[in-house]
């Protein structure tokens, strides 16, 4: 599998897409990361309210306690404060429900910093390198000989500008039909330089 150009000058923007892309990912990632960190801060006043429902709960619960010592009226009070209690228990769930709310949130919107520039660009690189290597496969089969030559001079007639085809003859396909081996050979060479690969032995 062919994954860079033989032609320096595409290797080098593959190679230099590569570095981009390494580049995008890191930033984007640290990116989610603050993202992340920032809304995470917010779960500080949940924990304020878990940890004063819980100091409620286990004062109330320890008043109880005592309470329940002090003759005739002691099982009263400690029902009144076990029951005053429970205002605690529901403070310390509801910080505690609060706190993963945040978490929840802090994790999706840092996933979602990160990931959808992250995907965007992943997209295009790997549809242009996919693509790049799938090309580089079948036209490597076809350029074992100078005389494969025809085939991508044929083809740089085809794609190439017109402007571009001009620079190299006035009359390109009159050169094809010819059998002008120079035009054909510069032809082929301009469609093997767009494929990034090199000439065949003998070109």
């Amino acid at each position: 599998m062919r994954l860079y150009a033989d032609s320096p000058a595409r290797r080098t923007r593959q190679l230099l897409s590569d570095v981009f892309v390494l580049l995008w990912v890191a930033i984007w990632v640290y990116a989610g990361r603050q993202v992340h960190d920032t809304v995470d801060q917010l779960r500080a006043p949940a924990d304020s309210i878990t940890s004063a429902g819980r100091s409620v709960n286990g004062a109330l619960t320890g008043a109880g306690d005592q309470a329940g010592q002090i003759p005739l009226v002691g099982d009263q009070l400690k029902t009144w404060l076990t029951q005053a209690a429970g205002s605690g228990t529901t403070l310390q769930s509801a910080g505690t429900s609060m706190a993963e709310t945040v978490d929840r949130l802090a994790l999706g919107l840092g996933l979602a910093t990160a990931l959808v520039p992250i995907l965007l660009v992943l997209a295009v690189w790997l549809y242009v390198r996919v693509r790049f290597v799938r090309n580089a496969i079948q036209s490597q089969r076809f350029i074992d000989a100078g005389a494969d030559l025809d085939l991508f001079a044929l083809r740089a007639m085809a794609t190439q500008p017109m402007r571009t085809l001009a620079r190299v003859s006035d009359d390109p396909a009159g050169a094809w039909r010819r059998q002008d081996r120079e035009v054909i050979r510069q032809l082929a060479l301009l469609e093997l330089r767009d494929q990034g690969l090199r000439p065949p032995p003998g070109a």
